[in-house]
């Protein structure tokens, strides 16, 4: 598990393993669409953070009016959105303007630059070895205290489900609220079930379906779809 929570100020990224589930999130601070931004900020909320390849392509594009629309979902569950690419802010600033004008739709998060690719690849989002500077559609799901709870890949010409992403972060958040885990699908308010008894004793009392006890949720949340 990575505990440091910071990209190497010399650059030796070629020596870093992958990040995964558990990791601290490593700190950055940056010029966004927004003003100076740095990733320990959003401590204390959920976080989404997300790369796309390049400003001004469609599948992007789609992705950004999407997010924008759900914003609002996404501020319902504490979670902040935050955006990457190794683009320019000048060319964030003049793509976030052109989707404004063109689809009326404005992008209410930051947009973090990346020129030097420190972040993308720190992150895992480009290859160390890559000739290419485009990144990855790499999402990357953190919790209040900064630990990556989820990570997504998808490829430059396959975009991301914005239902799925809010799905996934309101399925976390409901998970450590107690001891139950979400079955597939799950959706705020619907049932969830039980982790597998950890004792002989525990199976027994759980009956014949012990490794899959199915319960209604009690917490009474309304759905988010």
């Amino acid at each position: 598990m990575n505990t440091e929570g910071s990209i190497p100020a010399t650059g030796h990224v070629m020596d870093m393993r992958p990040l995964r589930i558990g990791d601290v999130a490593p700190d950055f601070q940056a010029r966004t669409t927004k003003g100076e931004v740095r990733l320990s900020d959003f401590r204390g909320r959920w976080l989404v953070l997300f790369s796309h390849p390049a400003d001004f392509t469609p599948v992007c594009t789609s992705e950004f009016i999407a997010l924008a629309r759900a914003a609002d979902r996404f501020a319902a569950l504490d979670c902040a959105l935050l955006g990457l690419s190794v683009d320019s802010l000048y060319a964030h600033l003049a793509w976030l303007d052109a989707i404004q004008d063109r689809f009326g739709v404005e992008i209410p998060f930051p947009l973090v630059e990346d020129p030097s690719m420190a972040v993308a690849r720190a992150y895992g989002m480009l290859d160390p070895t890559a000739q290419n500077s485009a990144t990855v559609r790499a999402t990357y799901v953190i919790d209040p205290a900064g630990t990556i709870r989820a990570l997504l890949w998808y490829p430059m010409t396959v975009g991301r489900s914005v239902d799925e992403l809010l799905r996934l972060v309101a399925a976390l958040r409901r998970s450590d609220e107690g001891a139950v885990m979400t079955p597939e699908g799950w959706t705020p308010g619907g049932d969830v079930v039980q982790p597998v008894p950890a004792t002989q004793a525990d199976v027994r009392a759980a009956g014949e379906c012990w490794f899959y006890n199915v319960m209604p949720d009690d917490t009474g949340r309304p759905r988010t779809r």
